[in-house]
C-alpha cells in the first residue's frame, strides 16, 4: 500500500515537479477558438498567454468528473491510500466535482481511504502545499502526518498578486469597466490576496515598481520565519520580473529557497500576462 497525492493544474507546479515529486495532475479544460484542450498536457499556458496578447479571450472550465472517477477507481483497485488536495472552491468547482466522485467511488470501494480537501489557495500557493505533502510522502511520512502538515500549510498560505493589464480582470469579472479604463489610463496597479480562498482587492498602487516595493512590505508585515520555509513567485510570462522579485527578497531576507513558475492557462486565462503573485507562510513551517 501507498500514499499518492493526486492535485489539479491549478497548482503551477512544473512537468519536472510533478515527475520528481511522483505527483499525480489532473488537468483543467482551457476553452480557446473553440476548441477545448487540457491544461498543461494539449496546451501550454505560453500559447494561451500569446492568444490573449492577440486579443482572444480563452475561458476554462473544471476538471471533469470522469477524469476524477478514472483517478480515483485506478487508486481504488491498486489499494493505494489518496489524498487528493484541490484548488480552492471559490474559483473553480472542480473540489465539487471531485467530492461527488469520491462518494461515488467509495461507494463501491468502501474501503478505499481517499481524502479530498479544499486548499482555498491558487497558483504555486497552492502547488506549495502539493510541494509539501508530496515531499514528506517521499521521506516515508503517514497518512495522518501529511494531512497535518498540508491542512497547517494552506490555512496559513498567503497570495500576493498583481496585474499588468486590469482589461483581463474585467473580463473575468473581477472589476468594472470604468476601474479598468481608469486604472489602465493612470497607470493603477491593484494588489490582490485571498481570503477564505477568494481573490480580493487589498488595495491599488500607482506604477509597477511601487507595485512591487508594496508586495514585499505586505510580505514584511505578514510572513514569518522565512529562513525555514519556500517562498513561491508565480508569472504570467514574466520570468524577468519575477527573478528581479527573488533577488529583491534574497537582499532583504535569508529564505530557504524561492521557487519560480509560469501561472498555467486555467489561472493565467483570467488574470492575464504580465501577472506577478507571491507566496509564503504567515506562520512558522512543518
Amino acid at each position: 500500500m501507498s500514499i499518492k497525492i493526486l492535485a489539479d493544474s491549478a497548482c503551477d507546479l512544473s512537468a519536472e515537479d510533478f515527475q520528481k515529486y511522483d505527483i499525480e495532475m489532473l488537468p483543467l479544460t482551457v476553452q480557446l477558438d473553440g476548441e477545448d484542450y487540457q491544461d498543461g498536457v494539449s496546451i501550454s499556458s505560453k500559447q494561451v498567454y500569446d492568444a490573449m496578447r492577440d486579443g482572444k479571450a480563452p475561458k476554462t472550465a473544471q476538471v471533469s468528473p470522469h477524469l476524477f472517477k478514472e483517478a480515483f477507481e485506478k487508486h481504488a483497485k491498486a489499494g493505494n491510500q489518496v489524498l487528493y488536495l484541490a484548488f480552492s472552491s471559490e474559483l473553480s468547482g472542480t473540489f465539487q466535482g471531485a467530492k461527488l466522485m469520491e462518494q461515488e467511488v467509495k461507494e463501491e470501494y468502501p474501503d478505499f481511504e481517499l481524502h479530498v480537501l479544499d486548499t482555498k489557495c491558487a497558483s504555486l500557493g497552492y502547488g506549495l502545499v502539493v510541494f509539501r505533502a508530496a515531499e514528506l510522502v517521499q521521506s516515508g511520512a503517514s497518512l495522518d502526518e501529511v494531512l497535518e502538515v498540508s491542512k497547517h500549510h494552506y490555512e496559513h498560505m498567503e497570495h500576493i498578486f498583481t496585474v499588468d493589464d486590469l482589461e483581463y480582470l474585467y473580463r473575468g469579472g473581477r472589476v468594472s469597466k470604468t476601474q479598468a479604463f481608469v486604472g489602465t489610463l493612470l497607470k493603477v496597479k491593484p494588489l490582490l490576496h485571498m481570503e477564505d480562498g477568494k481573490l480580493i482587492p487589498l488595495e491599488k498602487v500607482r506604477g509597477s515598481k511601487k507595485v512591487y516595493k508594496r508586495i514585499l512590505e505586505v510580505m514584511s508585515e505578514r510572513g514569518t520565519d522565512f529562513e525555514n520555509q519556500v517562498v513561491g513567485i508565480s508569472h504570467g510570462d514574466a520570468s524577468e520580473t519575477a527573478e528581479q522579485i527573488a533577488e529583491m527578497i534574497r537582499e532583504k531576507w535569508t529564505v530557504k529557497d524561492i521557487k519560480i513558475n509560469m501561472i498555467g492557462s486555467s489561472i493565467g486565462a483570467h488574470a492575464g500576462p504580465g501577472t506577478i503573485s507571491l507566496f509564503f507562510l504567515n506562520d512558522s513551517p512543518k
